[in-house]
């Protein structure tokens, strides 16, 4: 292999805007080999046995364009939401399919310096545009982006258009759908880290997988702290029971105890209390001593 050279800051910029999205394009953004690989079959690796339709995201940074033209995509890529081709030699975009559910597309560090009414045409549904790193001089450039009404985040860093004179305010102006330019809104507050309309990435993912799979845990852990409540309910109920029992036994003695005392009370002084015909039959063994003793004088 040839030696390695550092990556130029404005690949590094991009980088550190968009992220790596792929292992293939981190490996290449790092090391940035001298040999490129085509176009064509950086798309059939990235592809991964997949059918076009089946593609959302789609990511061919650092390959080689042919003649600074876009090969290999076609109308097929009908899902396709996040397209990034990053340094990949550029000139223009005329090759760029229809792709109408096409939300977010990277195309920084290319050769483009104009011909942006083919995205307005083909891409009617964008909502981030990164240009950083082109040709792009004039602010007239811009204009055909008027067309794309969804359009919230344009980056053109690096680009010659931001030397201009009141670069910031002219770009607000032409294109007053715009919510964020070079990553800062008309106030210079910065764009936050994760944009759901800028990334352009489709909600379904969020519904139906991660807030889905939280919503059976919060259903799974509320189901279980009802069962522990009512365990905890049903122990607390047994104790209360067995505790009335007791006490209902302690009641019943007492006033066994009650009533004996009562009777004694009723009785006239000097006579005995009469025995139980339970009792009549048990003897005690000193009152049979005394009658032996009185039978033998």
């Amino acid at each position: 292999y040839p030696p390695l050279s550092p990556p130029p800051p404005r690949l590094l910029f991009s980088l550190w805007r968009t992220g790596p999205r792929s292992p293939t394009s981190f490996y290449l953004c790092t090391s940035r080999r001298r040999g490129k690989m085509d176009m064509k079959k950086r798309l059939n690796l990235e592809m991964r046995n997949r059918k076009p339709a089946e593609v959302k995201e789609l990511v061919l940074d650092n390959c080689r364009s042919d003649d600074g033209k876009i090969i290999g995509l076609s109308a097929d890529f009908e899902n396709l939401e996040f397209l990034s081709m990053i340094n990949v030699n550029l000139v223009s975009v005329s090759n760029l399919p229809k792709l109408g559910k096409l939300r977010k597309l990277e195309l920084s560090d290319n050769r483009i310096s104009g011909g942006l009414e083919v995205l307005a045409e083909r891409t009617p549904n964008l909502t981030h545009l990164n240009l950083s790193g082109n040709k792009i001089k004039d602010i007239n450039t811009l204009e055909p982006l008027k067309k794309l009404p969804n359009l919230r985040s344009l980056d053109l860093f690096n680009c010659e258009v931001t030397m201009l004179n009141n670069y910031r305010e002219s770009v607000f102006e032409l294109l007053p759908q715009l919510t964020y330019l070079d990553g800062f809104d008309a106030d210079d507050q910065e764009a936050p880290d994760s944009d759901p309309e800028a990334d352009g990435l489709d909600d379904d993912y969020d519904e139906n997988g991660e807030e889905g799979e939280e919503d059976e845990e919060d259903e799974e852990e509320e189901e279980l702290d009802e069962d522990a409540i009512d365990d905890e309910d049903e122990d607390e109920l047994d104790g209360e029971e067995e505790e009335d029992g007791v006490e209902d036994e302690d009641e019943d003695e007492e006033d066994g105890e009650d009533e004996d005392e009562e009777d004694e009370e009723d009785l006239p002084h000097g006579e005995k209390r009469k025995r139980a015909p339970e009792d009549e039959g048990d003897d005690d063994p000193e009152d049979e001593d005394d009658d032996d003793d009185e039978d033998d004088e």
